[in-house]
C-alpha cells in the first residue's frame, strides 16, 4: 500500500508536466523541482505535498537551479515579506536580511540578541530565517526566540552556547520554525554530535530531518550519534547497502517510522515525512555532485527543498564555499559562527616555516626544503610527550610523478604517452640491491621504462615532481627510529588510531581520528593543492587543511609548508574561513564565474555542439566562451566504445536573472535534437563543478 501510494503521488505530480519534455543532458524527464511542485499544486495539491513533488521530480531526473527558486519566490505569496515584495537576493535563492527582519520586527524586543524566524502565512509552514544580530562575527542566525528563552526537553544547549545565537537557533528548531544558517564549526568540535542534537530538536516536534555527509566514514559517525540520542528512529542511506536493505529503509522513511535520515548525496531525495530540517556537512566535497544526468548537486537540491517545504536548512563545515557565502550575502541564510576569542581558544597554533625575518635567519632554507628543521623539532617534541603526529600529503604512492631533471618536462611513456612513476618501496626491495634506484614504469600501461630519454632535450636524468605517501613514510621512519609509522589512504584508510606516540601519514581526506587529538600536524606539499588548474583550487585547499587541523588538540601545533604570503595560507593561519569565502566570492563576481553568474557547459563534438546552438534560442545577454578541448580528467559524454577523435567544450555565461531562461532554451534545443534522432554525443550541464 505504501509503495502504491508513493507511485500514485509520483504519477500525480509527473502527469501534470508537459509530455515530451527532455532534460538538457539528452535523457527523458529533466524538469526543475520548482516546475514539478507547480504541477503538483495545480493538478492535485490535496494529495501531493511539495516534498512529494520534489521526490517525484527526482525520480524523473532533476536539474535543480537556484534561479528556479528565485522565480518560485516571486510566484509564492507565502514567501513574500510583509510589504508584499518577493524575497529576491544576489544568489536568487531568497531575499535580503533587511526584508525578513522588517517582516519580523514587530515581535522583537530591545536587547534581544537572537534573530526572528517568520512563519509562513499559508498553511502554517515555517518561513525563511531572518534577522541579524549584533556582536562579534557577522549576521545572527535566525532563531525566533531570544537567547534568554531556553527550550526544555531536548538536546543540551551547552556546546551551542559557544556560538553567537547558537542557543536561540536550537530553540527555534525546537519551536517548529524553519531557520536557515551557515554554521562554521569550531576547531575540534564534535560535529557529528552537534548534528544529532539538531535532529533531536526537530524530532521532538514530531518532524523529520535529513543529514547529508560526503562519505561512508562520516555517515557511520553521524549515524552512531543519532542512534545514541534517538534510537531506532534514525536510519542510514548509502550506496553500500544492498537493494533489499535500502528499500526497507526507504519505506521506513516514507511511512514516518524513521524520522532521521543520514546519508550521502542521494539522501537529499529521501521521502521524509513532514520535513523539519535538512543539513549538509562539508558541501565543498565533490562527491555531492551527481556525475550522471541530470547532474544535480545535493547542496542546491537541499536549498530548493528547504524553500519549498519551509524546513530549516543548515550548511555546516569547518570551511565555507563561495556558493554558501553567496546565499548568506543575499540574506537567505545567516551566519552561525563563534566569537573570535572563542575561535582563538579552540584553534591550534598554526605557523608557516620562514614566515618572519628572524625565522629565516635561524633556518635560511626553511622555505626551500620539503620538511624543514622546525617541523622535525615540533614532531620530536610531540612524540616525546606521548602525542601523535599527523602528516598530510596530497598524493599516494612512492614517487607518483617524474619529470626531466634538466628541462622539467613531465616524463611520459614512449608506448602510450602515460605518466611515468617510481613503484613503491616493496617493489624496489625485491632484489639484493636494496636502496638502488629502480627503473620508472608507466602508470597507464605498466611497461617499465629502462632507458628513459626526454623528448624535449634528450636528457636521461629524472627528478621527482611530488613525493607520495609511501616515500614520505619511509623517510620519516628513518628520521624517527623506533616510532610506529602508520599509513592511511587509498584502499587502506584508517577511521581511528589508538592514542600514543606515533606518526600517521595520510593522504588528503583520509586522516584518521585520534582520541584526544594529535599533538602536531604537518601539511606537506601545499603547492600541489594550490597550483591545480581549477576554479576551486584555493577553496578546496583551505578545506583540506582545516579538516586536518581540526584533528589537532587546541594547544597543539599545525605547520603548513607553504609560502606565507599566499592569501589562502593566511586564512588558515588566522582561521578565517568566512573571510576567505567572502574574498573568493567577490573575486569570482569580478571576473564572471559561478556562483555570481549562471554558466552552462556544453561538451561534445564540434558538429553536435553546432547542431545544438543552431536549434537554441539563447537569451540576448548570453556570452559564448570557447570552444576549447575538454578539460583533463573530465568525464567523457559517451561510452568508451563510441569515443570520437576529439571532444570540445563551450561555455554559455549569463547573469543569474537569465539562468532560468538559458536552462529552458537548452532544454528545448535538446528536445529538437531528439525529434531529429541525432545520435551525436552531447552533454549539457548547468554550473558544473569542473569548469576547467
Amino acid at each position: 500500500m505504501v509503495a502504491g501510494s508513493a507511485a500514485a503521488a509520483s504519477k500525480t505530480a509527473t502527469t501534470s508536466i508537459a509530455a515530451g519534455t527532455r532534460d538538457i543532458g539528452g535523457e527523458p524527464g529533466a524538469v526543475s523541482a520548482v516546475d514539478a511542485s507547480r504541477a503538483a499544486d495545480s493538478g492535485g495539491r490535496e494529495s501531493v505535498s511539495s516534498a512529494e513533488a520534489i521526490s517525484a521530480a527526482a525520480a524523473q531526473g532533476v536539474q535543480p537551479a537556484l534561479s528556479d527558486v528565485q522565480s518560485s519566490v516571486a510566484r509564492r505569496p507565502e514567501s513574500a515579506s510583509s510589504d508584499g515584495e518577493g524575497l529576491v537576493g544576489v544568489s536568487g535563492v531568497a531575499g535580503s536580511a533587511a526584508d525578513a527582519s522588517k517582516a519580523a520586527g514587530s515581535g522583537r524586543r530591545d536587547g534581544e540578541r537572537g534573530s526572528v524566524a517568520a512563519d509562513a502565512e499559508d498553511g502554517g509552514e515555517p518561513g525563511s530565517a531572518a534577522g541579524s544580530g549584533d556582536g562579534g562575527g557577522g549576521s545572527g542566525a535566525a532563531a525566533g526566540l531570544d537567547d534568554g528563552q531556553q527550550a526544555a526537553g531536548f538536546a543540551d544547549q551547552g556546546p551551542w552556547g559557544r556560538y553567537i545565537h547558537g542557543p536561540a537557533f536550537l530553540t527555534a528548531l525546537a519551536g517548529g520554525k524553519g531557520p536557515r544558517a551557515a554554521w562554521q564549526a569550531l576547531p575540534g568540535e564534535d560535529w557529528p554530535r552537534r548534528l544529532a542534537e539538531l535532529a533531536e530538536a526537530v524530532v521532538g516536534q514530531g518532524r523529520s530531518a535529513i543529514l547529508m555527509v560526503p562519505d561512508q566514514r562520516d555517515l557511520d559517525r553521524v549515524l552512531a550519534e543519532c542512534s545514541r540520542l534517538l534510537g531506532d528512529s534514525a536510519v542510514g542511506l548509502s550506496a553500500g547497502l544492498g537493494p533489499a536493505a535500502r528499500y526497507r529503509r526507504w519505506l521506513a522513511v516514507l511511512r514516518g517510522t524513521a524520522r532521521v535520515v543520514v546519508g550521502t548525496r542521494s539522501a537529499v531525495f529521501a521521502p521524509a515525512k513532514d520535513l523539519g530540517l535538512i543539513a549538509i556537512w562539508d558541501d565543498g566535497d565533490d562527491t555531492y555532485a551527481e556525475p550522471r544526468s541530470p547532474y544535480p548537486h545535493a547542496r542546491e537540491v537541499a536549498m530548493l527543498r528547504s524553500h519549498e517545504t519551509g524546513a530549516a536548512f543548515v550548511a555546516a563545515g569547518f570551511a565555507r564555499t563561495a556558493e554558501i557565502q553567496a546565499v548568506v550575502e543575499s540574506g537567505w541564510a545567516h551566519d552561525l559562527v563563534a566569537d573570535r576569542m572563542v575561535v582563538r581558544d579552540a584553534a591550534p597554533r598554526i605557523s608557516v616555516p620562514g614566515d618572519t625575518d628572524l625565522a629565516m635567519e635561524r633556518d635560511p632554507v626553511a622555505r626551500a626544503v620539503r620538511i624543514p628543521g622546525v617541523a622535525y623539532a615540533a614532531a620530536r617534541a610531540a612524540l616525546k610527550e606521548g602525542a601523535g603526529v599527523l602528516v598530510q600529503v596530497p598524493r599516494r604512492g612512492y614517487v607518483p610523478s617524474l619529470a626531466c631533471a634538466k628541462c622539467r618536462t613531465p616524463a611520459r611513456c614512449r608506448h602510450c604517452n602515460g605518466p611515468l612513476a617510481l613503484p613503491d618501496g616493496r617493489a624496489r626491495h625485491s632484489d639484493s640491491q636494496g636502496d638502488a634506484a629502480h627503473s620508472p614504469s608507466c602508470r597507464w600501461c605498466g611497461i617499465t621504462e629502462a632507458a628513459f630519454r626526454c623528448s624535449s632535450c634528450g636528457s636521461r636524468a629524472l627528478r621527482a615532481v611530488v613525493i607520495g605517501a609511501t616515500r614520505t613514510a619511509e623517510e620519516l621512519g628513518r628520521a624517527f627510529p623506533g616510532v610506529p609509522i602508520r599509513g592511511s589512504g587509498g584502499g587502506a584508510m584508517l577511521d581511528t588510531v589508538e592514542p600514543g606516540p606515533q606518526v600517521v601519514v595520510a593522504t588528503v581526506g583520509a586522516e584518521p581520528v585520534l582520541p584526544g587529538g594529535y599533538g602536531v600536524a604537518l601539511l606537506l606539499d601545499s603547492w600541489a593543492l594550490l597550483s591545480r588548474a581549477d576554479l576551486r583550487a584555493s577553496e578546496d585547499a583551505l578545506r583540506r587543511w582545516m579538516t586536518a587541523a581540526t584533528l589537532v588538540r587546541s594547544r597543539g601545533q599545525v605547520i603548513v609548508m607553504a609560502d606565507p604570503g599566499i592569501p589562502t595560507v593566511q586564512a588558515l593561519v588566522r582561521w578565517d574561513p568566512v573571510g576567505h569565502a567572502r574574498v573568493e566570492y567577490a573575486s569570482r563576481a569580478e571576473v564572471g564565474f559561478p556562483p555570481s553568474v549562471r554558466m552552462a557547459a556544453v561538451d561534445g563534438t564540434s558538429d553536435s555542439i553546432a547542431e545544438l546552438l543552431s536549434a537554441t534560442d539563447l537569451p540576448p545577454d548570453v556570452e559564448v566562451l570557447g570552444p576549447v578541448p575538454l578539460p583533463i580528467g573530465a568525464r567523457k559524454p559517451f561510452s568508451s566504445g563510441d569515443a570520437p577523435a576529439e571532444v570540445e567544450r563551450i561555455l554559455l555565461r549569463v547573469d543569474r536573472k537569465s539562468g532560468a531562461a538559458l536552462a529552458r532554451a537548452l532544454t528545448a534545443a535538446q528536445a529538437i535534437r531528439s525529434t531529429h534522432r541525432s545520435d551525436a554525443p552531447l552533454r549539457v550541464q548547468i554550473d558544473p563543478v569542473d569548469i576547467g
